[in-house]
Formats: C-alpha cells, sequence, structure tokens
C-alpha cells in the first residue's frame, strides 16, 4: 500500500509570515496538531503544537511574531508514491509524529503516527475476522474435560476452522 492511500489531505498550510496566533487558530479551527509552512506549494517547514508551546510561548516569542521564527525548517517527510512501509522506517527512525507527504516538491498531504495505528487496526481486523467468526459459531456454555459442550441432537459440534 502507498503512503497516498493512509495521508490526510490536503495537509493544513500557512506561510512564513502567517502569525504564530494565526498558526495555532488555524491548527484549532481544522482539528490538526501542525501545519505545514509553504511558499507556493513547495515545503519551508512545519510548525508543530508543540513548536508553539515550546519554543513560541516558552521562548518569550509574540502571537503576533511570524511562525518562521519557531518553524523546523528541516522537516523530514515522506514521498507519496513511496510504500508505507518506508514511513514505518521514518518514523522509528526520526522520533517524529507527522510527515509531510511529497509530490516531488509538492506538499500533497500529511502522514500521521494516528493515520498508521488506524492502518494497523484495519490489518489486525482483517486478520481477526475469520477468528473472531469461529469463536462466534462455537455453541456457548462451558466446556468439560474432554473438549466442547455435548450436544443434545446427537450431532457431532463442527470442526473448528483452524484444524
Amino acid at each position: 500500500m502507498k503512503v497516498s492511500a493512509s495521508m490526510s489531505a490536503p495537509a493544513v498550510s500557512v506561510n512564513s509570515a502567517t502569525t504564530i496566533g494565526e498558526a495555532a487558530r488555524c491548527m484549532d479551527v481544522h482539528g490538526v496538531g501542525c501545519v505545514v509552512v509553504t511558499e507556493g506549494e513547495a515545503l519551508r517547514g512545519i510548525v508543530t503544537d508543540r513548536d508553539i508551546a515550546m519554543r513560541a510561548v516558552a521562548g518569550g516569542f509574540d502571537r503576533d511574531d511570524p511562525v518562521g521564527e519557531v518553524m523546523t525548517t528541516s522537516a523530514v517527510t515522506v514521498d507519496a508514491a513511496q510504500d508505507i512501509h518506508a514511513a514505518y522506517r521514518t518514523f522509528r527512525n526520526s522520533g517524529v509524529r507527522r510527515l509531510p507527504v511529497l509530490d516531488g516538491q509538492r506538499v500533497v498531504g500529511m502522514l500521521t503516527v494516528d493515520d498508521l495505528l488506524m492502518d494497523v487496526f484495519r490489518r489486525v481486523a482483517d486478520l481477526l475476522g475469520p477468528v473472531a467468526w469461529s469463536v462466534l459459531e462455537e455453541p456457548p456454555g462451558p466446556r468439560d474435560e474432554i473438549g466442547p459442550r455435548a450436544r443434545t441432537d446427537g450431532k457431532s459440534p463442527p470442526a473448528s476452522r483452524g484444524s
């Protein structure tokens, strides 16, 4: 599966002259934890909610200062066409929680650790679906020492799908 299948698109973006206060409001309105800083469609940096708290507020910046003063300019990115496993490796190796997704030099989306968790949950559900159904098909009640509860209709219990 490609990164583009799991990313959120479009990425919420601002330019470097946007104020810190406007960037924070933008994150709140869109319900996101970061914005990408772009010039045209090209990535210039990223500002996270943590950047605003730790760099801007704790650093004594004013809410009217530009985000260009507190953004991370060396943003770790992933390519939209890459396999999702490359994104897993990038998250693991970089320690970041959000990756701007690029198509060439153009920002096309955002991939977060939460997006990958949803991918994992879907995969686990796909794997466990048949197992869950086999458990639901077993007759209810306690098991005796030999196996499933004896049936009263004279038939043998169905064989497990996993056998």
